[in-house]
């Protein structure tokens, strides 16, 4: 596996990668990885012939209270995973070469970016679009791959490539992988770690009350009084603030409040142990 740090070299590996017209896939990650972006790693190893990762702490996507500082670095040890994996490139920059002197450029993605996360996080999704926008022109994949855990970013990543015209890779290539869970269910994520064990536990009832809810709503019982319900649960296992528990429309993300013939995700933030954790789960559209 190559590693690149500055962008001619990464220029430089890339088109090597490609001789030949071989496929080159892309992972996106900010690193501390775990068994979530492997499958990501792994799917995409499927899918294409080559495959590179990046690995950047995006600091335009952090907001003045969170969690940059402390956010978990390892790069030596990402790299030994991906390269057991077989990825073939990593792409590493360092926040002066992602955003050199001068930079004044930011991408906004109106719409999708509005609601959930990105109301409680103002300017997250900016950050993101932009940090993805630029991943995309240096790496110029065929594909790229992304969890569903985040189902608003890739949303938000969609709607860019769309809407901008992106060409590498295409709107209808940017991949989006089910989401990788624990043994109790908690959807993996690097700040998982940041709990302890007594919050881990409770954890738990995060993804329980979410599938609780989804049964509820597809059974044909209202909305509002079961979003309520599943908030009143995680509230009772210790989250708090909670920023969101809505279902919404799964391709615009426009909030719901009876199921319809379109597919729907329910989705969550909420706070334990001052950790904000996401989640999202798909409904059923009512048939008919």
């Amino acid at each position: 596996m190559q590693t690149a740090t500055e962008l001619d070299v990464l220029r430089t590996a890339v088109a090597e990668l490609r001789d030949g017209g071989r496929a080159l896939a892309l992972v996106p990650t900010m690193g501390a990885l775990h068994e979530g972006h492997l499958t990501l790693v792994r799917e995409a190893r499927r899918r294409a012939d080559r495959v590179a990762v990046s690995i950047f702490v995006n600091p335009t996507q952090f907001g003045p209270n969170e969690d940059l500082d402390a956010y978990p670095r390892q790069l030596a040890e990402d790299a030994r995973m991906l390269e057991a994996e077989g990825v073939d490139l990593l792409w590493a920059p360092s926040v002066a070469a992602m955003y050199p002197a001068g930079f004044a450029t930011s991408v906004a993605v109106a719409g999708v970016s509005e609601g959930f996360c990105g109301a409680s996080r103002p300017g997250h999704f900016d950050g993101v679009a932009t940090v993805v926008c630029k991943l995309f022109n240096q790496v110029r994949p065929d594909l790229a791959l992304f969890g569903e855990k985040d189902w608003q970013q890739l949303a938000v990543i969609r709607c860019m490539a769309r809407d901008l015209d992106l060409l590498a890779p295409r709107a209808d290539a940017i991949v989006g992988v089910p989401t990788v869970r624990e043994a109790d269910g908690l959807a993996m994520s690097s700040r998982n770690r940041y709990l302890s064990a007594e919050a881990r536990a409770r954890a738990a009832t995060l993804p329980r009350a979410m599938r609780e809810a989804i049964a509820r709503i597809e059974a044909g019982e209202d909305v509002g009084p079961t979003l309520a319900a599943l908030a009143e649960a995680l509230a009772g296992a210790g989250f708090a603030p909670i920023d969101y528990a809505e279902l919404a429309d799964a391709e615009s993300l426009a909030p719901l409040r009876s199921l319809g013939p379109r597919p729907a995700r329910l989705l969550v933030a909420a706070r334990i142990e001052g950790t904000r954790l996401i989640d999202n789960m798909p409904v059923s559209p009512r048939p008919g």
